[in-house]
């Protein structure tokens, strides 16, 4: 009966060459939009075409410890109440707060850090050439955990850093080792953070612009957050960093060791793909750490955001990787 209804519609109605001549077209163009790199549903993909996807490539990851932790307290801030800051440091340091300095003397201080490493707490404020509003420093101790608070003093009458866009940052804050025994024995000797500070003209919420290591060796690497699934927490802190903004070696880049409260916050997430593996990939270029070591050969496509995965790293080494 079926057939005898198909050679009906095979003599009589025009709208089975119709189907048929779509039909070839969707198939067509599914399999050269494939051939493109752009992504298909599955249905029109073929079995050996799913097997002969190409493994993730594995971003090579310099490994470094990161003697410095600084984060912003939970007080209100503004330009002129001042902002709470809180360093956490694995050895003797001193924290340098400058406000109102200048972009371009910051971008000239980092570039010249290439020739002259800025390791002694001095040496970035000889490199910004004093084309800053006010400097305060702090000696922290390895055991320190207690708040900061700085802020420009009443009598200079600062409300604010002028309209957008502005050529000063409202506050640099800075984390260099105080001992030179200790810039011995790590890689980073200063970590500087750039936080923006509300005033009259700028309302928005104080937050951290960027955040920076700067390395014996005069490299500079740029901290940027990794993130996790809502289920998992939402948008998680960085327990890892990658993507140095000047790097000496081309298709490098350093991974940071967590801090114990970072790791924490991520070790044990279940990959959101088999549910069964813990959380140990970080897709690039989105940042997402979503994946476990076995899932992430299975996806040419980010499971969270849907962008195109370039390359990944691991959190953590194996036993056999260390």
């Amino acid at each position: 009966m079926a057939a005898g209804l198909l050679v009906t519609l095979y003599e009589y109605s025009p709208f089975f060459y119709i189907s048929l001549v779509f039909l070839c077209f969707v198939v067509t163009a599914a399999m050269v939009l494939g051939w493109f790199g752009f992504d298909v549903p599955v249905i029109l993909r073929s079995s050996d075409e799913t097997e002969s996807l190409l493994p993730t490539p594995e971003k090579p990851m310099v490994q470094m410890t990161n003697p410095f932790i600084l984060e912003m307290g939970p007080r209100p801030a503004s330009v002129a109440d001042g902002v709470s800051l809180r360093p956490c440091c694995l050895e003797p340091c001193v924290l340098s707060c400058f406000w109102g300095c200048e972009v371009s003397a910051l971008q000239a201080a980092l570039k010249a850090h290439q020739h002259h490493p800025l390791s002694a707490p001095q040496c970035l404020q000889e490199a910004l050439q004093l084309r800053y509003h006010h400097c305060h420093s702090f000696h922290i101790g390895s055991e320190d955990r207690e708040e900061r608070r700085t802020q420009i003093p009443a009598d200079q009458g600062i409300a604010d850093f002028g309209p957008l866009p502005r050529e000063r940052y409202p506050l640099v804050a800075v984390l260099t080792l105080a001992e030179p025994e200790a810039r011995d024995t790590y890689n980073i000797v200063a970590s500087l953070t750039v936080i923006h500070v509300p005033d009259d003209k700028y309302s928005l919420s104080a937050r951290v612009l960027f955040q920076y290591l700067l390395t014996s060796q005069g490299n500079m690497f740029e901290l940027k957050p990794l993130f996790m699934s809502a289920d998992s927490g939402g948008v998680s802190e960085p327990p890892d960093s990658e993507q140095r903004t000047q790097p000496s070696e081309p298709n490098e880049a350093c991974r940071v060791e967590p801090s114990p409260v970072a790791e924490e916050a991520w070790r044990g997430r279940d990959c959101v793909v088999c549910q069964n593996a813990a959380v140990n990939k970080v897709l690039l270029p989105c940042r997402h750490a979503c994946v476990c070591d076995s899932c992430v050969s299975h996806f040419q496509h980010c499971p969270m955001c849907r962008a195109f995965v370039q390359e990944s790293f691991t959190l953590t080494q194996g036993p056999a990787e260390q």
